[in-house]
């Protein structure tokens, strides 16, 4: 399941976008996306990892020594640098929020945007190429598609771009799509989502 972000991963995600570009433009922050990739991918795979990093219990300088430990050798410093900020400012169990948020923007500065796609039954490769070219036509970007199965949709299909639930307008245009998908013999109705995903109001600063 994706991460989803928010407005305060997004500040975060922003300032380490800004640092990159000053430091090294695309290449830098290619590489940092891949590194911050690593470090969520251990996130995602270690359960005492994770709970390391969101234990309340744990004194911020002994994390801090924590981190520099396991990742001085593996990341840049100004990743690790960030991280250590991440540490201090008591966000550091957040990094899986703020890496979506930094891939989102790494993805929507060259012409890309992450969609999410929801079907009661999976995908076949065919039909992920006809939605992404569908979706093509309809952002004027180029999806980076993800697709997902939730069976409790009984035979529809959800779409979230970015952070945000396709609205109505959206979901109009996907009825031709609609109308020719097949998978396993199945028809996939889009319904018209209502609801949106909110977004908090406050802000924080990364500094």
């Amino acid at each position: 399941m994706p991460a989803q972000t928010d407005t305060l991963a997004r500040i975060y995600a922003r300032s380490l976008f800004d640092l990159c570009n000053e430091a090294g433009g695309r290449d830098k922050i290619l590489e940092v996306a891949d590194e911050l990739e690593q470090v969520c991918e251990l996130v995602r795979s270690d359960t005492n990892f994770r709970e390391y990093l969101d234990s309340p219990v744990i004194d911020t300088a002994r994390r801090a020594l924590g981190i520099k430990t396991i990742f001085a050798d593996r990341v840049t410093d100004l990743v690790l640098r960030f991280m250590l900020v991440l540490n201090t400012n008591g966000r550091i169990g957040r990094i899986e929020t703020i890496h979506a948020a930094f891939d989102e923007m790494v993805q929507e500065a060259w012409g890309r945007i992450e969609v999410d796609a929801w079907t009661a039954v999976s995908l076949d490769a065919d039909s992920q190429k006809l939605l992404s070219s569908r979706l093509h036509e309809i952002l004027g970007k180029e999806p980076v598609l993800h697709a997902w199965t939730d069976a409790s949709l009984i035979g529809g299909i959800k779409i979230r771009i970015g952070d945000t639930l396709v609205d109505g307008s959206v979901a109009a245009r996907l009825k031709q799509f609609e109308r020719g998908l097949q998978v396993q013999g199945n028809r996939v109705i889009s319904d018209t989502p209502s609801d949106f995903m909110s977004v908090p109001d406050q802000e924080e600063h990364f500094t």
